[in-house]
């Protein structure tokens, strides 16, 4: 495995998954394996999650991590090629991820998008700049249009808390917010859970629409006390409008998940990828009631990308 920066296969992933599962129960199993080898982990935007599992994954493997924040602690990079380097850019791509490459055996990163730029976003411009001019694999951290280690995560949680012979019914939907917010999550979420042969109904008010790229195959239903019927899964998460791009629109009706909303499906489990505010995309009684996986999501991905490390290696 190069790179892991999408969904690639249900073979790969069902592998991905039991391996994590293994990771789990055993998260020294396989300690030396990457003695002698470094992980770069390429920060340009925030993180907590992502960046202390994956250092951890890493630590569980012998991998030796090193975290450099892009954004706060180099030089400010250029992007695209043939660029006349007169403002405020100091280095190139072309030369900062070479040097990269030169000195890790693999590079993580993490790139939001611009939300702005429309076409650079969904081609995932940044994330793949890195890879055509690292020479070395890359891991997605999360990208302009994809989160593949936390839907990875995901899925590893929806396994292990499902147990019947059928397929588990998701409900991804739609929550408030009171700023613009990438697509990533919602996007990859969508594509794993298809991917992974689920039952996936995806819930928004009209205007919210993912791209179809990644919601081919659901069921959308604006109606979302509809949707969360018989819902083994509820996952719970905000994204900007797609058309127009980046935009917040108008919401008349309540979308805040509160219990009173499943009704009387006692069994609905409840997902969130954090950063949550509460009361505003989730309220308090969902996070912290008997409901909630969030915190089971959260450790989980330790063990989802020290099974992508782990194939790398």
């Amino acid at each position: 495995m190069k790179t892991f920066t999408q969904f690639e296969s249900h073979e790969l992933a069902n592998t991905l998954i039991e391996k994590a599962l293994g990771f789990k129960n055993n998260p020294l199993q396989s300690k030396d394996k990457g003695q002698g080898k470094r992980l770069g982990l390429i920060f340009l935007n925030p993180s907590l999650r992502t960046r202390v599992s994956t250092q951890l994954a890493a630590t569980n493997l012998g991998v030796d991590s090193f975290v450099l924040n892009m954004d706060k602690e180099s030089w400010a990079l250029e992007m695209q090629d043939g660029a006349l380097m007169n403002k405020n850019k100091v280095e190139h791509i072309k030369d900062a991820a070479a040097v990269l490459g030169g000195y890790f055996d693999m590079l993580a990163i993490r790139a939001f998008p611009t939300l702005t730029n429309k076409q650079e976003d969904t081609e995932d411009f940044i994330i793949n700049q890195f890879i055509k001019y690292a020479g070395i694999p890359v891991i997605s951290l999360e990208s302009a249009i994809r989160h593949p280690l936390q839907s990875l995560a995901d899925m590893v949680t929806i396994r292990e808390n499902f147990k019947e012979k059928r397929k588990p019914k998701v409900v991804l939907t739609w929550a408030p917010h009171i700023k613009s917010i990438p697509h990533a999550v919602a996007n990859s979420f969508s594509e794993w859970a298809l991917g992974c042969g689920h039952e996936l109904t995806i819930t928004h008010p009209v205007g919210y629409e993912l791209d179809e790229q990644f919601t081919k195959g659901a069921t959308i239903e604006y109606d979302q006390k509809k949707a969360l019927q018989d819902a083994d899964f509820v996952y719970v998460k905000n994204w900007s409008a797609f058309n127009p791009y980046g935009k917040i629109l108008k919401v008349d009706e309540n979308w805040l998940l509160k219990e009173n909303k499943l009704g009387t499906n006692a069994k609905a489990k409840i997902m969130h990828c954090l950063p949550v505010r509460r009361n505003l995309e989730l309220s308090d009684e969902m996070l912290d009631g008997e409901r909630s996986l969030v915190q089971v999501q959260a450790k989980n991905r330790i063990y989802a990308a020290q099974a992508v490390l782990d194939s790398m290696l």
